[in-house]
């Protein structure tokens, strides 16, 4: 049951004898849901694009494309308006039929691809030897809601974890183990003291980074205001344009200027933080060369030294288990979880098979490639003989392509990388993807109240495991409350409203994510996300479990209205309404995977639930005046409940039979 796509397929072969093959597509693009039901259910727009085409008036190519297009049996009206829109307005026994249909369906009416395509989706890919943080979620819940969305169109999808479980942070954490560790709290929880020592080792590298950079930025305030006093020193001239490029170059030093006293003073009190604190400023002194034994340790590790790598294989399952906790919580898996580990033996060989075909090439010692549209090369080896994250992307591609021949691969990963992506393809697609597409799926920022990315007081990430831990705790406030004092025979038991708690908690947390746009920031906000009000998970639980409070007041036998369903009665406004907007589910799948956007499944399950809320509130249900309508309301009812549960359930949120 898609019913734009059975209009677009009739419109098709009318206006291929307007347009040559390639833009056919672009005006079936033109054909849409109508913004205003007093203008139909569907528009079609292609006939003022032809019109500019062809030099003729749109609205006698709208007449002749009404004439031509055969759509007796599924429109009961279609007009020509305006300058030459198309209305269609949907046969209502057509819808009937659609909704019938689909009550009978396991897919509820939803077809599955005719065409399948293979996909690997990469996302989330934690660093393992860090808890994951609020700056996971987006990649995770994006990532995992287009791989359920995919694989019920009918694709092939593979689910891949790019686990960031070797290189420099390992060396640091090595390092950090063998100097600072604090052994009765490793016993304890591993994972949180394996943080503790990468941040700490990360802090006195970072010292010394900053010493050196504090040098730099004196020399760059030095070379600033000598520059304003080369500029004062100058005259005006009298002549306007001149004077006006002169003060503009003055305005311009002096902003400079503030800049760069402003990042010396930023460096200065971090340097200063870590020189007044007593424990840290010894640290700092007893380990001057910290930076350059952390990649001594680094490179010991990939080059198989025993005790490295006895280290390394002891962190790794432990924090592997913490982080699968996680998952398990937002109920989200993988079918491979391929680390940068598993790639290390083939960065030499990816290296070198570049060589070989002419793309990289020897510059100051490291080996790059260098390309046309960018300004900086991609480098794949370093002049101490130390590979990128890049050379890993790169023989990632290589074994995916080799192993499975997807037809697109999905980078699930933040804006900031876009460059990086950017690069990465094009070296790729030179070298051995051709044939593959390659997509960097970006999102935006999680940002707090004053817009700012969301952190804890100290300026860290926000824990992800703490996150989800306040969101049930809210909701199980909420939930409690509105369960009353428990004499009520809807009245939630104490382990019943922990497990509502637990399903409106969690999925209020990735719906509040996946309703926005990917590509924008958006700001957390517990009250919000957890409102029985609007565009939110809770609201959308909500519905479902009021359609099975009607079930259950009704004594309705599901299965029994499903098997006997042979119509549906339309006659009230909202009754249509709703049974159109439950036969466009299709569409909006469709809409999700024009451009990767969950929040076009999350946006039609907002309108859907809003229909049903107008259709209760007008079409009395259980009351209704004779048994038809009853029954056709109860269908109509089902076929609600289970379309959100649907498509709740490809976000990877559950649903609660009682709230």
């Amino acid at each position: 049951m898609n019913v734009l796509a059975e209009i677009k397929q009739r419109f098709a072969g009318v206006l291929g004898s307007y347009a040559e093959s390639n833009n056919v597509e672009s005006l079936l693009a033109m054909i849409k849901p109508a913004q205003d039901s007093r203008f139909g259910d569907y528009q079609a727009n292609c006939a003022m694009s032809l019109g500019k085409r062809l030099s003729r008036a749109p609205r006698d190519i709208a007449a002749e494309i009404v004439e031509k297009v055969q759509l007796d049996d599924l429109c009961d009206n279609v007009e020509i308006a305006g300058p030459g829109f198309i209305n269609l307005t949907i046969r209502d026994d057509y819808l009937a039929q659609q909704v019938v249909q689909a009550l009978a369906d396991d897919r509820l009416g939803v077809p599955a691809v005719t065409t399948e395509r293979t996909y690997v989706i990469d996302y989330s890919s934690p660093n393992v030897a860090k808890p994951m943080h609020v700056g996971h979620i987006r990649s995770t819940v994006i990532g995992d809601s287009l791989a359920r969305t995919l694989k019920f169109l009918g694709h092939q999808v593979i689910r891949d974890n790019h686990l960031g479980d070797w290189g420099t942070q390992f060396g640091m954490i090595i390092y950090g183990y063998k100097h600072f560790v604090d052994l009765d709290a490793y016993a304890v929880n591993p994972v949180a003291e394996l943080s503790r020592l990468y941040r700490l080792v990360n802090q006195l590298v970072d010292y010394y980074k900053s010493k050196l950079q504090l040098d730099l930025l004196l020399e760059q305030i030095k070379i600033r205001q000598e520059k304003i006093e080369e500029l004062s020193a100058l005259d005006l001239t009298g002549d306007e344009s001149q004077d006006k490029k002169l003060k503009k170059s003055r305005q311009r030093a002096a902003t400079q200027l503030d800049q760069a006293k402003s990042n010396y003073e930023a460096v200065d009190q971090k340097l200063s933080a870590i020189d007044n604190d007593a424990t840290l400023s010894q640290l700092v002194l007893a380990h001057p060369d910290i930076a350059k034994s952390v990649l001594l340790e680094t490179a010991a590790l990939h080059a198989g030294d025993e005790e490295n790598v006895k280290l390394w294989k002891d962190f790794l399952p432990k924090c592997r288990a913490d982080i699968q906790k996680i998952y398990g919580r937002l109920d989200i898996e993988f079918d491979v979880e391929y680390g940068e580990s598993f790639y290390h033996e083939m960065l030499s060989g990816v290296v070198q098979k570049l060589r070989d075909q002419d793309l990289a090439t020897d510059s100051k010692g490291a080996v790059c490639v260098f390309l046309e549209d960018f300004d900086t090369p991609m480098i794949v080896q370093k002049s101490d003989g130390a590979f990128l994250y890049s050379t890993t992307d790169l023989a990632t591609i290589q074994y995916r392509v080799a192993q499975w021949q997807p037809d697109e691969i999905l980078y699930v990963v933040d804006h900031r990388q876009s460059e990086h992506f950017q690069k990465l393809f094009a070296v790729a697609q030179s070298w051995i993807a051709d044939s593959v597409q390659l997509r960097h799926i970006s999102f935006g920022t999680v940002l707090d109240e004053h817009g700012r990315p969301y952190k804890t007081r100290s300026g860290s990430a926000v824990g992800l495991e703490g996150l989800l831990d306040e969101a049930v705790a809210k909701a199980l406030e909420i939930v409690s409350a509105d369960s009353g004092d428990g004499n009520s025979e809807y009245a939630l038991t104490t382990q019943q409203c922990a497990e509502v708690a637990n399903a409106v908690g969690h999925g209020a947390i990735k719906y509040a994510d996946l309703a926005h746009n990917r590509t924008s920031d958006y700001v957390f906000s517990y009250d919000k996300m957890m409102a029985l009000e609007g565009n939110t998970a809770t609201y959308m639980q909500y519905c479902y479990a009021r359609v099975q409070s009607i079930f259950r007041k009704g004594e309705v036998d599901l299965e029994q209205i499903r098997v006997t369903a042979d119509s549906v009665n339309l006659d009230h406004s909202a009754e249509r309404l709703l049974a159109l907007t439950l036969a466009r589910y299709a569409e909006a799948l469709d809409e999700v995977l024009e451009d990767y956007r969950p929040n076009q499944l999350t946006s039609y399950l907002f309108d859907l639930a809003k229909r049903f809320s107008s259709f209760f509130e007008q079409c009395p249900v259980l009351q209704a005046e004779d048994d038809a309508i009853k029954l056709s309301r109860l269908r109509l009812c089902d076929l609600t409940a289970r379309t959100i549960a649907h498509g709740l359930d490809l976000l990877g949120i559950g649903v609660v039979q009682q709230m």
